[in-house]
């Protein structure tokens, strides 16, 4: 006389298989990228990335298994942090390939891909019109800002300037 909870999961063979696809197409351009632009070695860039693709596919299972409405990076970031704190017999290796790998070099190929995108979704873009592209502006003006002022308070009230 239990609670039944019937959970349907919606995932394929498939979907699994294009993120696999994806993930791998990302993790050889920004290793590349990586040994290109930061001079580290491209086969262990590789593996860090390998890794970081297996935590996320990993996250995105649970997301698609467990019955809650949470967005996978928290089950990616939550995995993570668990696999490389120091008690974990698998951190040292983890830690050691994913510091080979430049944020930058991730970085760069996601706002590609994000520019990519959003010309795809150009005709949608105009619609929105002069008001969309000023509050973008805005937003983005003052996300900058803010930064900015919450970096120098941060640095000025500890002595770095």
């Amino acid at each position: 006389m239990g609670i039944r909870v019937k959970v349907k999961i919606n995932l394929s063979f498939n979907t699994i298989f294009q993120w696999i696809i994806i993930l791998l197409i990302f993790s050889i351009m920004a290793a590349v990228g990586n040994w290109i632009g930061f001079h580290s070695p491209l086969q262990e860039a590789f593996i860090g990335m390998l890794i970081l693709c297996a935590i996320s596919v990993i996250g995105l299972l649970i997301e698609r298994i467990v019955p809650f409405n949470v967005p996978s990076i928290l089950y990616i970031s939550i995995l993570a942090l668990i696999i490389a704190l120091p008690w974990s017999p698998i951190s040292q290796p983890i830690i050691y390939y994913t510091s080979k790998i430049d944020i930058i070099s991730l970085t760069t190929i996601l706002l590609a891909y994000a520019g990519i995108g959003m010309g795809k979704d150009l005709k949608d873009f105009k619609k929105v019109g002069l008001r969309g592209v000023l509050v973008t502006f805005f937003v983005i003006l003052g996300t900058y800002i803010s930064s900015a002022f919450i970096a120098q308070a941060v640095l000025a009230s500890s002595g770095l300037i």
